[in-house]
Order: C-alpha cells, then sequence, then structure tokens
C-alpha cells in the first residue's frame, strides 16, 4: 500500500481529479498482485454503485437545489436577523444563524459558503466589518451545514460503516448548536475587542418577529420532518430522500410561489454535475479500499494506536488531529470514504459508540474545507469576495480555536451527541 498512498499524494499534487487520483492509485495495487484478478476493479465499481442507501445522496442534492431556487434562502435570512441582528458584530451573527438554518436546506458546505458570500460578503463590508474577517466568518460558519440533517457526509459513513443514518440525523442537532454557540462567542469577542457594531441597536417588535418566524417555519420543519418520518417508520433513509424532493417542489410552488421553470432547470442541471461528481467519487473509492481491506491496514493502524493507548478519548483525540491533519490537503468527502473503514473498527473494538465518533469524525474532516492550503469553501469565499487567502488565515484563528474547543466538549461529553438519538430511537 505504501506504493498506492505515494502515487495518490503525487497525483493530488499534480491537481489531478480526486476521483481520478484514487481510482487510478488504487489499480496499481492489483499491479502488484497478479494473483488478483484484474476484473475485481470493475467489478468492486459497479457493486459500489448498487447500494440502495446511496440512492438518498442524489435526492438530497436535488432537494437542496430546489429549495435554494423556491425562496428559501431569503425568508431564512430574514429569520436569522431577527434572532441575532442585536449581537455584537451585526451580519456576521446573522450569517452563523443563517448557516444554522440553512443546514438542513443546502446539505453542503461548499455551497452554502458560497451562497452566503455572494448575499452578504458586500453588505458586511460596507457595514464595517473588514472583508477577511468577514470571508473568516463566512467560510467558518458553513461547517454547520453538513452535520445538521440531512448531511452528505452522515449518508456516507453511515452506510459505510453500517450505522443507523436515522441516529446519526438526530445526533447532528446539538453539535450544530454547540458550535454555532462556539463561533458566536467567538465573533462576538473578536467583535466587541474592535468595536464592530451590531446590525441594528433596538428590538423589532413582536409582530415583525411573528411575520419573520411563520416565513421561515416551513423550512425549518424539514429536519423535523425527515427525523420524524424515520422514527415513526414511515420513510427508509433511501425513501426520505423522495419525500424531500417533494416537500422542496411543495415550498416552491405552493407555499412561497417563487419556483420557476428556469430555476427548475438550473436546480435540475446543478443537481445533475453535483450528483455526477459524488457518485463517480463513490465508486471509484471501491477500488482504493478493497486494497485497505486486502492489507489489513484498520488492523495495523489499530494495534499501533492501542501500543500507545487504549483509552478511548485519547483515541478519538489522536484520531481528530490525523484527520485534520489530512483534510489540509484532501476534501471532506474522500475523507470520510478512506478513513472510515479504518477508524471505526477501532472505535468499536475500544467500545465506541459509532454515533458519537461519527459526529466527531465527521466535523473533524469538514474543517479541511475552510483551511489552507486546499480549503475548497474557503477558496470559493476569498474568490468572491477578493481576500488573499494570507489574510483570510489570520482572520480565521479565532473561529478555528472556537472549533477545536467545541469538539473537544463532544469528545469528552458525548451525552451532546446522544442525548437526541437515544430519545427519539430507542
Amino acid at each position: 500500500m505504501i506504493i498506492v498512498a505515494a502515487a495518490f499524494v503525487v497525483f493530488m499534487l499534480i491537481g489531478m481529479p480526486l476521483a481520478f487520483a484514487i481510482g487510478i492509485s488504487g489499480a496499481l495495487f492489483f499491479l502488484q498482485h497478479p494473483e488478483l484478478p484484474f476484473t475485481i476493479p470493475v467489478q468492486v465499481t459497479v457493486s459500489q454503485t448498487q447500494n440502495f442507501a446511496l440512492l438518498a445522496i442524489p435526492l438530497f442534492i436535488l432537494a437542496g437545489n430546489l429549495m435554494n431556487h423556491a425562496g428559501v434562502s431569503e425568508r431564512l435570512l430574514n429569520l436569522a436577523s431577527v434572532l441575532t441582528g442585536r449581537l455584537s458584530g451585526g451580519l456576521a451573527q446573522v450569517s452563523l444563524a443563517l448557516s444554522a438554518l440553512m443546514g438542513g436546506v443546502s446539505g453542503s458546505a461548499i455551497a452554502d459558503a458560497a451562497m452566503q458570500a455572494r448575499m452578504l460578503g458586500d453588505e458586511m463590508s460596507q457595514r464595517g466589518l473588514p472583508r477577511p474577517f468577514a470571508a473568516a466568518v463566512l467560510s467558518f460558519g458553513a461547517i454547520l451545514t453538513p452535520i445538521i440533517p440531512p448531511g452528505i457526509g452522515m449518508i456516507l459513513y453511515g452506510t459505510i460503516g453500517q450505522v443507523s443514518i436515522g441516529r446519526l440525523f438526530a445526533a447532528g442537532i446539538l453539535p450544530a448548536l454547540c458550535l454555532w454557540l462556539a463561533l458566536s462567542v467567538a465573533v462576538w469577542l473578536v467583535s466587541r475587542r474592535h468595536g464592530y457594531p451590531p446590525e441594528r441597536e433596538y428590538p423589532l417588535s413582536w409582530k415583525a418577529r411573528g411575520a419573520a418566524l411563520r416565513s421561515g417555519i416551513w423550512a425549518l420543519l424539514f429536519p423535523v420532518l425527515l427525523l420524524f418520518g424515520l422514527r415513526m417508520g414511515v420513510f427508509t433513509p433511501s425513501e426520505i430522500g423522495a419525500f424531500a424532493v417533494v416537500y422542496a417542489l411543495f415550498l416552491g410552488l405552493v407555499i412561497y410561489r417563487c419556483l420557476s421553470v428556469q430555476g427548475f432547470g438550473d436546480a435540475l442541471k446543478g443537481s445533475l454535475i453535483d450528483v455526477g461528481a459524488v457518485v463517480f467519487l463513490i465508486a471509484l473509492s471501491a477500488v482504493f479500499s478493497y486494497g485497505i481491506v486486502f492489507e489489513r491496514v484498520p488492523e495495523t493502524i489499530a494495534q499501533a494506536i492501542l501500543g500507545l493507548t487504549d483509552n478511548l478519548q485519547l483515541v478519538m483525540i489522536m484520531v481528530v488531529v490525523l484527520v485534520i491533519a489530512v483534510g489540509f490537503f484532501i476534501d471532506a468527502t474522500v475523507l470520510i470514504i478512506m478513513l472510515t473503514p479504518i477508524f471505526l473498527p477501532l472505535i468499536r473494538q475500544l467500545d465506541g459508540d459509532p454515533v458519537h465518533f461519527g459526529m466527531v469524525f465527521i466535523i473533524a474532516a469538514t474543517i479541511g474545507n475552510f483551511t489552507p492550503p486546499v480549503g475548497a469553501a474557503m477558496y470559493a469565499v476569498c474568490s468572491i469576495m477578493k481576500v488573499s487567502v494570507g489574510a483570510y488565515a489570520r482572520s480565521s484563528i479565532p473561529l478555528l480555536t472556537a472549533v477545536a474547543l467545541a469538539t473537544l466538549l463532544l469528545i469528552f461529553v458525548p451525552e451532546l451527541v446522544l442525548f437526541i438519538p437515544n430519545l427519539l430511537f430507542r
């Protein structure tokens, strides 16, 4: 596997698309083992796409794109402004609230960061926030998106690791609130230190608050209905993706009446591109994963880590540090696909809860989207905001610290992750 890993790194450094880098480097494993039939890479690639649970991914991607064209974003922005407009930091606090509210809608951290940068970036700058700090907030706020149901990372992790997707959906709620609180406090401290003003000085009337809540309530019901449908057995994880598409059409055509023919076409086109990229990546990852299992890499890593400590919390911290380090160079989706079969057996060996580990693991894998040198969300926001990566990186230090502290809290207080899943799925 050393040659395979080295080839993967080289392919990444020369800029090869991730799916091809994974597939080609994985195929090199079979050249090293001529005793294995070379039909296996084809078989595992095809069989990987036949997993019925993965049907939820294209459906949720389509639902998210439909909602973004259905007028949901504007209404949630209004509600976010009502909730946090008086806090120090102004639109920076509003953007964090919007990320929390949009998590169950977009499902993609990169898409959420780019969308908010277009919606709020210039306005934040005009209201006194430095552009690097505004870019950092817009980028890091999107870390909430993958862990609020229905995050695509949860579906991948649950499918690969044979973990209940319903429990993973439920487990994301409290950690998302913890991350929101940590980021909000970090923004508040920075804003107080530098004198960044709130969006408004005076509270809105109760009538205005009620109107904002009524306008956004249908979007807020989305993750609630997902969990309710799974808990009551109305839907399987795959079927609930179809419900999400129907619900998005219902919002766009009946409730908000903002989904035009052109918007529907744009949603289909965007979904086709997103689904093609994700499914192609999943399919070719099977070639790479075959060599990992064949060479017993998970057992080797487990023995090495257990040789240092058998304390579950310390092991989780070591895994998080490793995942964050690798995530500086590799996309979060790839990390979840590649590392779940390696680390989840180790956590199970230590009697750790796979749902608890899954939340911490997904958060750690997502951090790389917002950090140099290859953070996709970071580059998207910096490009839109016209901010240098160096200035962005300096401004993001308080936010990265807040995320790290929140992740440590989740490691040592698993009840924050498991309370709602244990309450709903007994």
